[in-house]
């Protein structure tokens, strides 16, 4: 069953303004901090999206350290550090929770995802216990494609009431895939999922009904999908690409 606004497990994000002294460093010069506003989250599907440099990234790493997330991706569980990059924001976030908390979680980043399947590996050579890699779909992820590794672990290890965030799941996928990543979030949605999404790809930012949040540097605005920079530029590429490519190469 979906959630609904009173099952949310998490309601919305606000900044710690109390803790702020000044928004000239990193991540709190970042456009997203600089013109936030409360984010309110859907209780199915919230994307946030933009352009590069706006702090989208960031934001979800914040969260997912909020929530109790490895800051390079994975379940709670997860303790690895093969770089140790991610900011403070985290503690300039202040996340408001539901009533009720998921039973699973998981928080996947492109960039870092090398990094958790080396670590399962690592932790699955160890003598004793069970193989974490069977969660994952039982074929280790590098000796796959990073496209296939990451739809494996989407597929196999997300299990349902859970609260899954996503850093640009597209940036292994192809359209096809992203199409039956799609279905994929719609069949956890119905088994009491939520999900926050950062991404580029209007095909991932189609699902229906779900909230979408643009981050530009005149700041955070709830948008439709035909409303989002993405969708525009696509669609002016298909619908006349000549006329662009004029502009492009002229």
């Amino acid at each position: 069953m979906k959630l609904t606004q009173d099952t949310r497990y998490v309601k919305t994000l606000n900044l710690k303004h109390e803790k702020i002294t000044s928004f000239h460093h990193f991540p709190l010069n970042l456009p997203v901090i600089q013109k936030f506003r409360e984010v309110v989250f859907h209780p199915n599907v919230t994307y946030i999206v933009g352009e590069n440099g706006m702090g989208k990234s960031t934001l979800l790493e914040g969260i997912a350290i909020l929530l109790g997330f490895n800051p390079e991706g994975g379940t709670r569980n997860f303790h690895f550090s093969n770089y140790d990059s991610h900011s403070d924001l985290d503690q300039y976030l202040r996340l408001a929770r539901g009533v009720y908390k998921p039973k699973d979680g998981f928080f996947l980043r492109a960039e870092t995802y090398y990094n958790l399947a080396t670590n399962i590996e690592e932790l699955d050579a160890e003598p004793g216990g069970s193989k974490i890699i069977d969660s994952y779909g039982g074929k280790s992820l590098h000796q796959q494609s990073h496209g296939e590794s990451f739809f494996a672990a989407f597929m196999s290890r997300f299990q349902g009431n859970g609260l899954y965030i996503l850093d640009e799941p597209e940036a292994a996928l192809s359209p096809t895939r992203q199409l039956s990543m799609l279905s994929r979030i719609h069949e956890l949605v119905e088994q009491g999922s939520q999900f926050i999404i950062s991404t580029h790809s209007p095909l991932l930012m189609a699902y229906p009904s779900a909230k979408i949040v643009q981050l530009t540097e005149e700041g955070m605005k709830d948008v439709q999908l035909a409303e989002t920079d993405h969708y525009q530029v696509m669609k002016q590429f298909f619908e006349d690409k000549e006329r662009l490519f004029h502009h492009l190469f002229e």
